[in-house]
């Protein structure tokens, strides 16, 4: 089982070019699906989705992790197709990470129990129960494409739903070959993948067929989204933009959390949705920490996907690039001080930014206001944590957030005050299959994971009767 062999079932004759990241070398070609494609898709997912449900729980908990043995099987092809596609190296928490996160979700999932609920007042006795919604729309990002494909096929599937997935167009190759892995499992029109352009998402996502919209990426398309679904109501799950905020406390032992600091802000070489992208130093601490995060920094290697080595790899992509290179090159014209970094790492490849740390800033400027979603992390200097707090919670955004400190009552106290929908104490970013996620304000809404993230995908049905 080769890498080769596994692009070769989704890379045509023609299509649109895919290029790596890491060298600019073209990949493969993507096929350029049709809203006639769109339109056969959906139909034959509805047509499917009836039986699949009549399958019942465990039969479809069953294909679950037959699948999840199958992406196993694969893992090292599906990782080297992902690390080449998306640009994150093999190693570290990246694409042999990312695949077997697809695994272990999917047996997480097909384990999640979801009992039927007895609610009895002596009158009458009610039962709550979960039902399919039918047919999912599912548009996936390109920072996790395999993950988080996963986290929205895998409810779906279990709760007796088909599903229709649209790729992002940066990433479509490794989503492609997921399903056709996945498909060896499944029914015919249980799950279809798309290749195409954000006209065949909008179409998707406004489907009347569609009852269900999970989608994560950016706000701006997020509101695009619950515009476009509300012809038909769909229900929606939005997991959108983050610019998450960190507070260090004044009795945090800077040594000791700067490893956790890093990776909260740098995994995916900062192309997390839950990333850490702004910190808040308490002044007595902060000359501490940032010493501390530059050390780090200059011994994490940066480089090729493919190589061992590496576990920092480029910017996925172009725009992406000139994002993080303009809001570096603002901060610089600002007056900050660039501590690491602050220049393309031509050398390696011309998507290459290297760890930047920036100190210097204040609210209000775009380099803390706006989400640079790359490898850069402004740390600012604060006096009384009462601000830090207010600083925290002033953006639109409320996907993550994070309080370190060694006082566990104080890290807690400030956590209740932070506007989002998960706050770490001690960390950043880490999620569970089991529990659930979510953001709230600008960063969306709606549950995933877990027995909520099952509710997420059915619709509750109530049969109510007499008491005897």
């Amino acid at each position: 089982m080769s890498g080769s062999e596994l692009l070769d079932r989704v890379s045509g004759a023609q299509g649109r070019e895919i290029f790596e990241p890491a060298t600019g070398e073209l990949l493969g070609l993507a096929p350029q699906h049709t809203i006639d494609d769109l339109e056969r898709a959906v139909a034959q997912a509805g047509s499917a989705q009836p039986a699949w449900d009549a399958l019942g729980h465990a039969d479809r908990s069953a294909r679950l992790l037959r699948i999840a043995d199958r992406i196993d099987d694969w893992a090292e092809p599906l990782a080297r197709l992902l690390a080449r596609e998306q640009g994150k190296p093999l190693n570290g928490p990246n694409a042999r990470f990312e695949v077997g996160a697809c695994s272990a979700w999917l047996r997480a999932t097909a384990a999640t129990v979801l009992d039927e609920e007895v609610i009895e007042d002596g009158a009458q006795v009610s039962t709550l129960t979960y039902r399919p919604i039918g047919i999912v729309a599912a548009v996936g990002p390109w920072n996790w494409p395999l993950m988080i494909s996963i986290w929205q096929i895998a409810p779906s599937l279990r709760m007796g739903n088909a599903v229709v997935v649209k790729p992002s167009e940066f990433t479509p190759l490794s989503v492609l070959a997921l399903i056709s892995l996945m498909n060896e499992d499944l029914p015919p029109g249980v799950l279809t993948a798309l290749s195409g352009d954000r006209d065949l998402g909008a179409r998707l996502v406004s489907h009347p067929a569609v009852r269900k919209v999970m989608f994560t990426g950016s706000t701006a398309t997020g509101r695009k989204i619950v515009e476009a679904s509300g012809a038909n109501l769909a229900r929606l799950t939005l997991e959108l933009g983050g610019n998450d905020a960190g507070i260090v406390l004044p009795d945090a032992d800077p040594e000791k959390i700067a490893q956790d600091l890093f990776w909260g802000a740098f995994i995916n070489t900062g192309q997390t949705c839950a990333a850490l992208k702004r910190l808040y130093v308490h002044e007595s601490r902060h000359d501490q920490v940032v010493e501390a995060l530059a050390a780090i920094a200059a011994k994490m290697p940066m480089g090729p996907s493919l190589a061992e080595e590496s576990v920092l790899g480029p910017v996925q992509n172009a725009m992406q690039f000139g994002i993080v290179a303009g809001l570096v090159e603002d901060a610089r014209e600002r007056g900050a001080t660039i501590v690491t970094g602050g220049a393309p790492a031509t050398e390696l490849g011309p998507l290459f930014y290297p760890i930047t740390l920036v100190t210097g800033l204040h609210d209000g400027d775009p380099l803390v206001d706006e989400e640079q979603f790359g490898p850069v992390l402004p740390i600012i200097a604060y006096t009384e944590v009462d601000d830090a707090v207010a600083s925290a919670n002033r953006l639109d955004v409320g996907l993550g957030a994070s309080v370190w400190g060694s006082d566990e009552q104080r890290t807690r106290a400030v956590a209740d005050r932070l506007e989002a929908g998960t706050v770490w104490i001690n960390s950043h970013g880490g999620v569970n299959p089991m529990v659930p996620f979510g953001g709230v304000k600008g960063s969306g809404y709606g549950l995933e994971f877990g027995v909520e993230g099952l509710k997420s995908v059915a619709v509750p049905k109530i049969v109510t009767r007499a008491s005897s």
